[in-house]
């Protein structure tokens, strides 16, 4: 995921994609609570753009408020 990518989506879309991500981090802490966790890299991955996600909406939220 590219934060040039989330930077052209809305902020309905960039919620419904962290909403996507925050589930599945939790499943993989899941997974990795139980021994079943087969890539632990996607651990670090998700929480990557849970970050960026959050990071462009708080850009367009204070460019909103600038306005």
């Amino acid at each position: 995921m590219n934060a040039d990518d989330l930077r052209n989506k809305t902020p309905d879309e960039l919620r419904d994609q962290l909403v996507a991500l925050k589930k599945e981090a939790f499943n993989l802490r899941f997974q990795k609570a139980t021994n079943q966790l087969e890539n632990t890299a996607r651990m670090r991955v998700v929480r990557r753009d849970v970050a960026r996600v959050k990071t462009v909406l708080n850009e367009k939220a204070r460019t909103a408020a600038a306005n």
